[in-house]
C-alpha cells in the first residue's frame, strides 16, 4: 500500500466521506459563516466506523508523542470516541482506564457527574470530535481540575484552522492550546483537506471553494 493512503489523515478523510460525516455544499455554521463543508461525527454510527475512527485517532496520538494515563470522554460526542479509542488501545495492548461525565449532576446512587474511572492524580487526555468555540472544552478542563486530574493534551478529529472572529488570528484550537498550556492534536485539519480534494478525481471541483474559504477565514 501507498504510505500515503495509509497515512492516519487520509484514513480518516476516506472514511469520513464513507460515513457521510464530511459533506460539501453551503452550510451555515453557528459563527454566521457560509463554510463550503460541514463535519458532523455522529455519523460515525456503527461499530465498525468507530472502530476504524478510533485507530486513526490513536496513530495521530501516538505520532504527536504525547504523554498520558487516561482517556477523559466529554458528554456527548467525546463518550463514545473515547470509549472507541479505549478499546483500540487495548487492541494494542495498552489497557488506559476511560472516564466521562454527565451534562447534569446526578443525586441518586453514585451521585455526581463523573463516570468511570477517578481522574485524581491522572495524566488526562480529552478526546472530542471538534473544537469551535471552546466552550466544551473549557468545561472538561474544569471538570477534571475539580477531580484532580492534570489535563495532558486534546485530540479532537478535525481542525477547522479557521480564525475564531474576523479580529482574532487564532483559530479555536490554537486559542485553548495558549490558554491552558497543553498540546491540542487533531487527526486532520483543512490543510490536510485541501491537500486530499487536490488528489481525488472526485473532490478536485470542490477545492476553490475550500481555497476561497481558507483566504477569508483561514489562520496564517
Amino acid at each position: 500500500m501507498d504510505p500515503a493512503q495509509n497515512d492516519h489523515r487520509t484514513r480518516f478523510l476516506h472514511l469520513a466521506l464513507r460515513a457521510d460525516a464530511l459533506r460539501f455544499g453551503e452550510f451555515t455554521l453557528k459563527s454566521g459563516r457560509t463554510s463550503p463543508y460541514f463535519f458532523n461525527a455522529g455519523r460515525f454510527d456503527s461499530g465498525a466506523s468507530l472502530a476504524e475512527l478510533a485507530g486513526c485517532y490513536a496513530d495521530a496520538v501516538d505520532d504527536a508523542g504525547l504523554g498520558f494515563d487516561l482517556l477523559f470522554g466529554p458528554a456527548y460526542k467525546g463518550i463514545p470516541l473515547a470509549t472507541a479509542l479505549a478499546c483500540e488501545y487495548a487492541r494494542r495492548g495498552r489497557d488506559l482506564p476511560l472516564a466521562f461525565n454527565r451534562k447534569e449532576a446526578k443525586a441518586h446512587g453514585e451521585g455526581g457527574t463523573l463516570i468511570g474511572a477517578p481522574l485524581a492524580g491522572r495524566k488526562v487526555l480529552i478526546v472530542d470530535d471538534v473544537i469551535t468555540a471552546g466552550t466544551a472544552i473549557r468545561e472538561a478542563l474544569d471538570t477534571i481540575a475539580v477531580a484532580g486530574g492534570i489535563a495532558a493534551g486534546i485530540v479532537i478529529a478535525l481542525d477547522r484552522q479557521e480564525r475564531v472572529r474576523e479580529d482574532v488570528a487564532q483559530s479555536a484550537a490554537q486559542a485553548v492550546a495558549v490558554e491552558h498550556g497543553i498540546p491540542v492534536v487533531a487527526v486532520a485539519g483543512l490543510a490536510d483537506l485541501l491537500e486530499f480534494a487536490g488528489e481525488s478525481a472526485d473532490l478536485v471541483r470542490q477545492r476553490d471553494a475550500l481555497l476561497a474559504y481558507r483566504a477569508r477565514y483561514g489562520i496564517a
